[in-house]
């Protein structure tokens, strides 16, 4: 399985998809196959009651319902591929009615649970500085990760305060840096030349000298928000999400909110004015009710 699998990726790759779509399909599958070999079944004999059993099990695991739907859609697109290069006959996920999805409302953080968690990172070691300023950032700037970890060491500008942050069409969009994310930045920089060993213009390295992944952002919130003792569900976004609102609680008009965080249509921004308001309502209600 995992032969079919490589010439699955090599395929992909011959797509010219981008490393994120590509390292979604190799996970999303690579763990199907584990959870195949563990009901020592195969690609070629299994039916839609498998696809059903194992999408119970993702969701049973937590997983939130837009990441199941992605999971299955991997997996059919697999099959596609399997079919057309006859490996297997038969598509199991044809059968498999995809849930619908239903648009998710962003956890956020309150700004006393943004704090405490960017307080989290070592800044006596260097990977502690690092995740300082990468944190400090987000949090600045709402940017999304992956803007985050292209970044350049061109794309910044400490004098003016302010960060490039390049768009898939071409074009950039200007947003400017805080004081605590201009200060974390600086003291990254003293120790970035430790990370570098192959002299590359990314911003951000991991520990091995190269560009960080996803994952490897992902590793690093799930470790502070638990040194932070934050309960909620959060996700690499999370800041991101939290940005946004904690600028229109404080006036920011929404067109502006949607300028930063890079949409191309107000609507994907609309929802972070809803997220506001009913935080709002509830804090009047806690603050108002005598029994709240």
């Amino acid at each position: 399985m995992e032969k079919l699998l490589k010439k699955y990726i090599q395929n992909l790759h011959s797509k010219n998809l981008s490393q994120n779509t590509i390292e979604a399909y190799t996970r999303d599958i690579s763990n199907f196959i584990k959870f195949l070999k563990s009901r020592e079944e195969n690609l070629n004999s299994i039916h839609t009651d498998t696809i059903m059993i194992y999408a119970e099990k993702l969701q049973r695991e937590g997983k939130a319902n837009t990441s199941v739907i992605r999971n299955i859609i991997s997996i059919r697109n697999f099959y596609k591929y399997l079919i057309i290069n006859k490996f297997v006959e038969e598509d199991p996920t044809l059968a498999y009615d995809i849930p619908k999805k239903v648009k998710e409302i962003p956890k956020i953080l309150t700004v006393e649970e943004v704090d405490s968690f960017l307080e989290q990172p070592d800044t006596t070691t260097d990977k502690g500085i690092r995740d300082k300023a990468m944190l400090e950032i987000m949090y600045a700037t709402g940017m999304k990760v992956s803007e985050i970890l292209n970044l350049t060491v061109f794309d910044k500008n400490l004098e003016m305060e302010y960060i490039k942050v390049k768009r898939k069409n071409g074009n950039e969009r200007i947003i400017p840096l805080g004081r605590a994310a201009v200060k974390a930045l600086k003291e990254y920089l003293k120790v970035r030349d430790n990370f570098n060993i192959d002299h590359l213009e990314t911003l951000f390295l991991n520990t091995k000298g190269t560009k960080m992944t996803r994952q490897g952002f992902w590793k690093i919130i799930k470790i502070y928000a638990k040194e932070a003792n934050i309960n909620k569900y959060i996700n690499a976004n999370t800041l991101r999400h939290s940005f946004a609102v904690h600028l229109i609680q404080n006036g920011a008009d929404i067109k502006s909110v949607q300028e930063l965080l890079g949409h191309s249509s107000i609507g994907a921004t609309q929802i972070y004015t809803f997220i506001s308001q009913k935080n709002k309502i509830e804090e009047i209600y806690k603050k108002a009710h005598p029994r709240a």
